[in-house]
């Protein structure tokens, strides 16, 4: 069946919370610092996870001077890409630390 295969595309692989961090750059200007997925676990207890975390990257020298003058970096806009995946392989990204999350299963 379609809920047992990893690659099809309606894999139900239970709830996910997208991370979606914002801070200041050095002009002052709210950035994103950072996006992330986790799965939430199924099973009573407490869980930690380490969730690491991404930006979005111009992909030429003159959109970054220009996004870095500006204050205007790339992000995205539909939580989705994040949580899916799914086109993220044709987006150039950089790798922007880790978040360390704990679940308190009931």
């Amino acid at each position: 069946p379609w809920f047992q295969s990893p690659s099809h595309p309606h894999f139900l692989a239970g709830p996910q919370i997208v991370l979606s961090v914002y801070g200041p750059d050095f002009f002052g200007h709210d950035v994103v610092r950072g996006y992330g997925a986790v799965h939430v676990p199924f099973v009573p207890g407490r869980h930690k996870r380490t969730i690491a975390m991404f930006v979005p990257e111009s992909s030429s020298r003159l959109q970054q001077l220009t996004s870095w003058f500006t204050g205007r970096r790339p992000e995205f806009t539909d939580p989705r890409v994040v949580a899916q995946g799914e086109g993220r392989e044709v987006t150039r990204v950089r790798s922007q630390g880790f978040v360390t999350i704990s679940f308190n299963v009931m």
